[in-house]
């Protein structure tokens, strides 16, 4: 039963958590819970503090308690999902993620709610941790498809829309790669991993003076910008090298 008492144990437990005064924390939620076997928010933050100190199994079963409690808690699902996936259960991991992704859509769409920023950045972040694991397998269609789930839910996500030109050229797509990060720089001309990237796929692709070029932009806004200095530096001693062989 949930008292004022309970509300009071609940904010001394959230202080403590604030500053990672775990123990402390842990000892005023068992008491919360021991008192309120349904209560979500003290489940969810020992189902947090297991998770911080590596006890996997038992953080699984809080975060499912949560979820019990309220299917709806959506951090508790990602958070749920992330530690399946941690552990190699993809299938479980996949479908306890998915079911979360449905629900708020539906909600963003069926009762038209705002859209939770916080949220989306959290889905995101799931999407953008497949994206990789696919493309470290080699299956571009697949990470082309995750990184543009994260675009589409956090457009602040930079990093996503360079992963998306690299797979491109692993594709073989050169043309798209630079159309790709074009784009990019352009939206962003204070962006430098993206100039980078730009003058990576020109310099593989023969064109080393356009490479020379986005570098030494880089450097003109940021002359320490040491990957920049590096592939210009690289290509010039490169460049040096092949005409004294001529």
């Amino acid at each position: 039963m949930y008292t004022s008492n309970n509300e009071q144990l609940l904010k001394s437990a959230r202080e403590c958590f604030d500053k990672l005064e775990y123990k402390k924390a842990q000892v005023v939620l068992s008491e919360i819970i021991e008192a309120d076997d349904n209560n979500v928010e003290a489940f969810f933050l020992l189902a947090n503090i297991f998770h911080i100190n590596g006890e996997i199994g038992k953080a699984i079963k809080a975060f499912n308690k949560v979820l019990m409690l309220n299917p709806e808690h959506t951090d508790a699902a990602i958070s749920l999902s992330v530690l399946y996936n941690d552990i190699g259960q993809y299938e479980e991991a996949r479908k306890i993620f998915e079911t979360a992704n449905e629900r708020v859509k539906g909600k963003t769409k069926g009762a038209g709610l705002l859209e939770d920023v916080h949220i989306n950045k959290k889905f995101a972040s799931k999407h953008y941790e497949i994206a990789d694991l696919y493309l470290s397998y080699n299956r571009y269609d697949e990470a082309l498809f995750e990184y543009n789930k994260v675009i589409g839910l956090n457009p602040e996500n930079l990093e996503a829309k360079i992963k998306i030109a690299k797979v491109y050229a692993k594709k073989g797509f050169i043309a798209k790669a630079i159309e790709e990060l074009r784009t990019l720089k352009n939206e962003e001309p204070n962006y430098a991993p993206a100039r980078i990237a730009l003058g990576v796929l020109h310099y593989g692709n023969g064109n080393v003076l356009e490479a020379q070029s986005e570098w030494e932009k880089v450097l003109l806004k940021d002359p320490y910008q040491a990957e920049a200095s590096m592939y210009l530096n690289l290509s010039r001693t490169a460049t040096e090298t092949n005409l004294k062989t001529i």
